[in-house]
């Protein structure tokens, strides 16, 4: 490839990439995959880019290379994953378990509306905005409470530190 074109496809991937990658993600419903989808979809439009004279078409070409390229990876996937009838039990550690525990009472330990911010935004993971609008306070407010509650929780799980009574 001539660096003529080299240097338009490069424009091109910087161009229209985040656009690319929407789709992708959309294709397969999971970030990594969609990256991998469109970095392979972009590789086939590379090694193709001499033969494809209409450049208007260029969205079409990648967006159907990488639906053929996913259904081709789920065809595959099909063949390797079988469903089961039961779901395995998974072994737990014990010290895994113990700290399951342990965090589970630090956080039934905490004020309301700490322990309602923390679970929003580290188990629901809500943005401050969207945790701000859903408890009907200041984002500087969730904030400050987060950073209290985690403090708190820190203070709790501190080995050798026995729950408050």
């Amino acid at each position: 490839m001539s660096g003529e074109r080299h240097e338009e496809f490069r424009e091109y991937v910087l161009t229209r990439g985040p656009a690319l990658l929407r789709v992708a993600h959309q294709l397969t419903g999971h970030p990594a995959d969609a990256e991998d989808l469109l970095q392979t979809a972009l590789a086939s439009t590379f090694h193709a880019w001499n033969r494809i004279h209409d450049r208007s078409a260029l969205d079409g070409y990648v967006r159907r290379a990488m639906v053929n390229i996913n259904i081709s990876w789920w065809r595959r996937r099909k063949i390797d994953e079988y469903p089961a009838e039961e779901l395995p039990d998974v072994p737990t550690d014990d010290a895994d378990l113990a700290l399951s525990e342990q965090l589970d009472q630090a956080l039934n330990r905490l004020p309301t509306r700490m322990r309602a911010a923390i679970v929003l935004r580290y188990y629901e993971d809500l943005t401050e905005q969207e945790i701000a609008k859903r408890l009907g306070i200041s984002v500087g407010t969730v904030k400050s409470t987060v950073s209290r509650a985690m403090a708190k929780l820190r203070g709790h799980l501190e080995i050798g530190n026995p729950p408050p009574t």
